[in-house]
């Protein structure tokens, strides 16, 4: 293939592209106009239900449930997935008389899901419909009816669910933000959904989580020689070790860049007393403090490491910059 040709192609990619985010953008933006009464009454009877959100539909729109589920399930509204195939052979068993159920078809008609209408009807709970024609059955027979309907999809054959699957997500984010604003939704509320997440871990891990603690905290007495300081620094690999009194209480710290600043003394370090060049007065932090607060509290004192103390300023832990890292935080 030559060049020309390569640049024709190039060209005719891009924009059967561009046409595609067109088409779905203006599906979307067509949905501001169905956030009407029927919304707010769909999210009212999701904010008082007291069971699960249970999302199903088939194909594509299946998919689209389960990504639905899971952004209700993670921002404070209980779901998940039921496929509707499934449902009635024995998975109708999943859904309760607490429940609600939301159900996904484009065309309101897809059989598997008219199926289970009248065992949902006969459980009394609320049935909210998305499809994208408001005469369907599915349409009728629902509590309420959102319609989320395209003019066409984005495929140019007009068949692969494109745009319809696309306004269809962005309505269930809709729902699903909705809910989170009025549950009040915080910050802290989505770490705890997240644990593993590197929000969850700026907002959940505690500085006892991870600091080194008994025998891994460096540590030596007042009348220790620098020697021993530096032996002590050196076995337990953190860049400093802590001063302590007699009680344990800490006196100070001595660091890697005290060391450099002793070394340009050429002091004895055989000889001399590590309280004499030691750092007082040092950053210190407790243990039940987030992990993400000791960050910004070396940040902001440009330090590598921190001693954890207790209410009476006794050491019991230490953690470095490297224990942040491994530990997400950073």
């Amino acid at each position: 293939m030559n060049s020309s040709s390569q640049t024709a192609d190039s060209e005719n990619l891009k924009a059967l592209g561009l046409a595609v985010i067109k088409n779905e953008a203006a599906a979307v933006l067509n949905l501001s106009s169905r956030i009407t009464d029927d919304f707010a009454k769909a999210c009212r009877f999701m904010l008082a239900c007291e069971g699960r959100i249970v999302v199903t539909g088939m194909g594509k729109s299946g998919h689209i449930c389960g990504k639905i589920a899971a952004t209700l399930a993670s921002t404070g509204s209980p779901a998940f997935f039921v496929h509707p195939g499934e449902a009635s052979h024995g998975d109708l068993g999943m859904i309760t008389d607490k429940d609600v159920v939301l159900a996904l078809s484009n065309s309101g008609e897809t059989r598997e899901i008219l199926t289970i209408v009248p065992i949902i009807k006969r459980l009394g709970i609320p049935l909210i419909a998305l499809t994208g024609d408001s005469t369907s059955n599915l349409a009728r027979e629902a509590d309420i009816h959102i319609d989320v309907g395209v003019p066409q999809e984005a495929c140019p054959l007009n068949l692969a669910p494109t745009s319809s699957t696309t306004a269809a997500l962005a309505m269930g984010d809709a729902l699903a933000i909705a809910l989170l604003e009025s549950r009040g939704f915080t910050e802290k509320d989505f770490a705890r959904s997240h644990p593993g997440g590197s929000l969850g871990r700026r907002l959940l891990l505690h500085i006892s989580d991870i600091m080194h603690s008994g025998a891994e905290v460096p540590a030596v007495t007042e009348e220790a020689h620098l020697k021993e300081a530096l032996v002590e620094m050196t076995k337990k690999g953190l860049g400093m070790t802590a001063i302590v009194d007699e009680n344990y209480r800490l006196a100070g710290i001595y660091t890697d860049g005290d060391l450099r600043r002793t070394l340009d003394q050429e002091v004895d370090l055989s000889h001399s007393l590590v309280r004499d060049f030691m750092t007082t007065g040092c950053k210190t932090a407790t243990p039940n403090l987030l992990a993400a607060e000791a960050l910004q509290i070396m940040q902001r004192s440009k330090i590598n490491g921190l001693l954890i103390v207790d209410d009476e300023r006794r050491l019991i832990g230490a953690i470095n910059m490297h224990d942040l890292l491994r530990a997400g935080v950073v």
